[in-house]
């Protein structure tokens, strides 16, 4: 043992030289006077927003993606010390001097660099030569649109490097497995893969093809892996289960960990609260938990409540009346009820209490003890201001005659009696004899007399409503839609037996001591469910794009423009690179059939391994870019040249692949691989000559003339900014 220790300690550390060179110089291109402009530049004026709620712990909802990427911006102002305050009101506003400008573009900038080494490994894994490596880490560190991304606080860097970790990290567990499997370095592969997949996602939805690209590779090879007879059963089995953990299981738990961190995080009421239920609302320090904190739990008769619908479409609103009537006749001389107009008000109002009342007493009253109310009771509803009662009658709707019309009665002393009876069916229930619960409990309201289903038509209602909200009854539904339940959320027991002084007691505020709690899960999903349904108006942006615009780089997006000089930051591509990627996929497409058929007819062109390769090699790249960019086509939102990013990163791997295999398997002779060799190295050479031409543009600096600047406009489609003085 004492011989053991008297020996020397040796660590054999192996370093690829070029990849370390690729690295520093890449983090050197997006670190580069990474707080210049010092102004807001284009989405950051988005995002921002975001990083100062996450700062201020304020719940908000962003229905472009997971909050991972959202997290990892407020991560850098948070460790340059930022405290959430400041005017994210238009782009080109300057920062102020205590504003860490630098912290904030960190890691997007960091992310953009790191996918230069990824690029270089990527290919290795690919099984191509260190050479193709180092081309395909080159085109990615001069195309001008990935610099330009990379360098302010926006999401696209960040949603590459987990993309191009995650086919890295496949990749490598691959390529292990044929020697090692099981091995520590097996496992971490594997468990990268899954991890890298997950955090993809939770930047951007976008994320989410590219792991179902890697799923679709790993399906293949775990195929192929079960008809292997070499390995038995168990061994199958364990391969299976090992596939199933780490790229199932483990990608959601962590997704759901995204969440987790987020919802921690924003414990706040804040602008978006509103959208979300009045439960998850009630869940929220300040806010509804306000209002809403000790109410009692169980609906009595006597209770006065508001009545919101769980909708929430187009806007959240509630149940609510006034004085005023439906007209004698609605446009097209449709006659009316007359009666008193009930509509669903998109804001909180006195006029939108109302008391459960037994149809069997008179009382208005909470009785000691209280009589719940449970699922199967008949009630009357009372609108509290007005004390007339809800009711419907075959009458047409004035927006929807398709459906009946919704009212508070009226008594005209005419042939038109009071149907005013309705039965609560509580949706979410878990028993038939539930007590109707406040926030808790969906319920749906069923008119005894017509059958006809309480809900909201979601139509505004003309100047003689006030645009108020259309409230439907629905007799011939016979699906359950979500409009049609609602949900108590303001809620206390009525004690005032005499008309003004339940007036009073409606506006007064309620305060109790018991608080409402809601699971990390169902919050979750309730958030989740809003993220993806949650649709903001389309709105034509003057850089706006349509995917076929992208492939040839027909459009840019003018960033940022500097206040007096003709400065400026262009999200502009390096066409040079774009062109010949477009190229590509028609070289590989072709290369490919050509191999194909000619192994159809028995004629042996390339080696087994480097058909194999070829094969997986446009798996990954004519994948990853058919998954980033095709799905924009059914799309039915405002794109941006931006969006094309991640597609375009696939599609730039696939070009040094293409001439490696051009030089090695379909030229023969010395003189035309030294011919092709040199056309190459021009053609690297004018991608270069593109990047610093148009490197101004790309980093904002130096300024050029309107000349300068009129020259760079390659492309009648550009709009480059030009300062007139």
């Amino acid at each position: 043992m004492v011989d053991l220790l008297k020996m020397p300690i040796v660590i054999t550390v192996q370093i690829d030289v070029v990849l370390a060179i690729l690295t520093v110089l890449g983090i050197g291109s997006r670190l580069w006077g990474l707080q210049y402009p010092r102004a807001i530049v284009f989405d950051e004026v988005y995002y921002g927003q975001f990083v100062s709620l996450y700062m201020k712990r304020t719940f908000f909802i962003d229905d472009s993606g997971p909050p991972l990427g959202h997290m990892i911006l407020a991560l850098g102002a948070y460790l340059g010390g930022f405290d959430g305050n400041f005017a994210w009101n238009r782009i080109g506003a300057e920062y102020t001097g205590t504003i860490p400008v630098w912290n904030f573009r960190l890691f997007p900038a960091l992310a953009g660099a790191l996918c230069i080494s990824l690029a270089y490994q990527i290919i290795v894994e690919l099984k191509y030569s260190h050479t193709a490596a180092l081309v395909a880490a080159l085109l990615i560190m001069f195309e001008n649109s990935l610099v330009t991304q990379s360098r302010f606080m926006l999401l696209e860097p960040i949603l590459i490097f987990f993309a191009l970790l995650a086919v890295l990290s496949y990749l490598k567990f691959y390529n292990i497995q044929k020697n090692s499997s099981f091995s520590v370095k097996w496992w971490s592969w594997l468990f990268l893969t899954g991890t890298a997949c997950a955090f993809a996602i939770g930047v951007k939805y976008m994320g989410l093809f590219t792991y179902l690209l890697l799923l679709a590779i790993a399906g293949v090879h775990t195929w192929k892996l079960i008809g292997d007879t070499t390995l038995s059963n168990v061994t199958v089995f364990y391969h299976i289960v090992a596939r199933v953990c780490a790229l199932l299981v483990l990608p959601i738990i962590l997704y759901l960990g995204c969440f987790y961190i987020h919802l921690t995080l924003l414990y706040r009421s804040g602008p978006h609260d509103q959208i979300m239920t009045s439960m998850f609302q009630a869940s929220l320090e300040g806010g509804l938990a306000r209002i809403t904190q000790g109410q009692p739990l169980e609906i009595a008769y006597g209770s006065q409540i508001t009545l919101r619908n769980t909708w929430s479409k187009p806007v959240p609103c509630w149940l609510h009346s006034h004085k005023n009537m439906y007209p004698i006749r609605y446009d097209g001389g449709r006659g009316s009820s007359h009666q008193q107009q009930v509509t669903c008000y998109p804001f909180k109002d006195v006029n939108n209490w109302w008391i459960i009342k037994d149809p069997g007493k008179q009382e208005l009253v909470v009785s000691n003890p209280p009589r719940s109310v449970r699922h199967g009771d008949i009630v009357q509803l009372v609108h509290g201001m007005t004390a007339r009662y809800l009711n419907t009658h075959d009458v047409a709707a004035p927006m929807s005659p398709q459906w009946q019309e919704i009212s508070c009665y009226v008594d005209y002393n005419i042939s038109m009696p009071a149907q005013n009876l309705w039965k609560v069916e509580i949706v979410n229930r878990e028993t038939e004899n539930e007590i109707w619960k406040t926030i808790l409990s969906e319920v749906k309201l069923l008119h005894v007399n017509t059958s006809a289903v309480l809900k909201l038509s979601g139509t505004a209602l003309p100047d003689w409503g006030y645009r108020q909200l259309e409230t439907v009854g629905d007799k011939s539904s016979k699906v359950y839609h979500q409009n049609m339940a609602w949900n108590v959320e303001e809620h206390r027991y009525g004690k005032s037996e005499e008309q003004k002084e339940r007036e009073l007691e409606f506006q007064t505020p309620v305060q109790m001591d018991v608080s409402q709690n809601m699971s990390f899960m169902a919050k979750f999903l309730e958030l989740q469910l809003k993220m993806l349904t949650l649709k903001n108006e389309e709105t034509e942006h003057k850089y706006s794009s349509s995917p076929l615009d992208w492939i040839n780089m027909d459009t840019n997006i003018a960033y940022w423009l500097h206040p007096s000089t003709n400065a400026q930051v262009q999200l502009v591509g390096n066409i040079s690179t774009w062109s010949t990627a477009t190229v590509g996929i028609l070289v590989y497409t072709v290369l490919f059939l050509w191999h194909l058929l000619r192994q159809r007819r028995g004629i042996c062109t390339i080696p087994k391994d480097s058909w194999e390769h070829l094969i997986l090699a446009g798996a990954v790249c004519i994948g990853g870019w058919a998954v980033n960019y095709l799905p924009f086509f059914f799309m039915e939102k405002t794109l941006f040249l931006y969006h094309y990013l991640p597609g375009l990163t696939f599609k730039i791997l696939l070009l040094p692949i293409i001439l490696e295999h051009i030089h090695n398997h379909v030229l023969r002779s010395s003189v035309s691989r030294n011919t092709f060799s040199a056309v190459v190295l021009a053609w690297i050479s004018s991608v270069y000559f593109v990047y610093q031409t148009f490197s101004p543009l790309t980093y904002g600096y130096p300024a050029l003339s309107a000349s300068q600047l009129t020259a760079l406009r390659w492309k009648d489609s550009w709009d480059i900014l030009i300062r007139k003085r």
